[in-house]
């Protein structure tokens, strides 16, 4: 879900932005009137996440997926070995795709609970010589988040954080890098931001794709080629949208607010069930369950008749998953907890 005015200035802007006579879509990524917007755009990102000088903002297309990748090409090479924290579909896929490069060693798993938690810091099997320590800080699928960051000594950090960035502060310092698909909370589907400690490049293998070598890209600007130009447009307005609600620190206090009107029904329930350990829930993504999966699904046909979309869980978990992003007002979810509230009441 993207901010209704963000909506509505890129519709105003479609064939004429402001003046130019032309879209931004119809833009030479090296134009004077693209450029702005293009450093206009990483200036905002790093004044609101207060990323510091040592770290660079490169914009990457492949979305998440791709990072999968482009972290062990770049990274592993140090010592040939990595951590890897597995709490759910996404830092599983990640740390199978890192093992074709090199020593891939599991720092702590959830699965044997169903990813329903977030493994605390004294559970963690840190390798003193590892490259970097992995996670995924926001579990889409199975609705977990991580409340801490977890301590690695030396050892870089590296944290994929696309279904919760810009949902709160984060100390950037503590990273040697940070990635996001944008399609969650900052734009639509295309691309990956990416936060690396400059420090941290320069190492990758020599079979590393050009296109996916961070210090090419950073030595390029995120332009050794034409860059999604219209996504990072609509990012820049969402990130001046989330300056005017307030910033990263107003929409933590959002999301706070608006699980607890979900968790707090669930709570209440004696109909639905929370799947997360309620330590580990996630403040972007609510999953829960009825008694059956036939219950489930009547819930959801239900719901969608009612005009709630989208609340089918994964099908890795079934049951029902209710995505709170940013874009997504404080009336939407008490419209969604007023109706869960009178669909137990007439179903019981």
């Amino acid at each position: 879900m993207l901010p209704l005015p963000v909506l509505e200035q890129a519709a105003a802007e479609m064939t004429n932005y402001r003046g130019s006579g032309m879209s931004v879509m119809e833009m030479s990524h090296r134009s004077k009137v693209y450029l702005e917007i293009f450093e206009e755009t990483k200036d905002d990102l790093r004044r609101l996440m207060r990323i510091p000088g040592s770290h660079e903002i490169l914009f990457m297309q492949g979305g998440a997926t791709l990072q999968f990748s482009a972290v062990p090409m770049n990274l592993i090479g140090k010592t040939g070995i990595a951590d890897y924290a597995v709490t759910g579909n996404f830092s599983g896929a990640a740390m199978k795709e890192a093992g074709k490069y090199g020593e891939i060693r599991t720092a702590c798993s959830s699965a044997d609970k169903n990813h329903t938690y977030i493994p605390q810091q004294g559970d963690l099997s840190l390798s003193s010589d590892a490259s970097y320590f992995y996670y995924c800080s926001n579990n889409t699928i199975f609705g977990t988040e991580w409340k801490y960051v977890p301590g690695t000594g030396s050892v870089p950090l590296v944290c994929d954080m696309s279904s919760n960035i810009l949902s709160g502060p984060v100390d950037v310092s503590k990273y040697g890098l940070i990635f996001a698909g944008v399609q969650k909370n900052m734009a639509p589907a295309g691309m990956a931001v990416v936060i690396i400690d400059k420090s941290l490049a320069g190492d990758e293998f020599a079979l590393t794709p050009k296109l996916m070598s961070y210090k090419l890209m950073i030595d390029s600007d995120s332009m050794h080629n034409t860059p999604p130009c219209y996504t990072i447009y609509i990012l820049g307005l969402v990130l001046k949208w989330v300056g005017k609600q307030g910033g990263v620190e107003a929409m933590a206090r959002a999301a706070a607010e608006k699980s607890k009107i979900l968790y707090d029904v669930l709570d209440d329930s004696k109909m639905f069930t929370g799947c997360a350990v309620p330590s580990s829930r996630s403040n972007m993504n609510i999953t829960f369950r009825t008694s059956s999966e036939e219950l489930d699904a009547k819930f959801v046909k239900e719901a969608k008749a009612a005009g709630f979309d989208n609340l089918k869980g994964h099908r890795l978990t079934g049951g029902m998953r209710a995505s709170i992003y940013n874009a997504m007002p404080v009336e939407g979810v008490q419209k969604l907890a007023e109706f869960m509230r009178e669909y137990e009441l007439k179903s019981l």
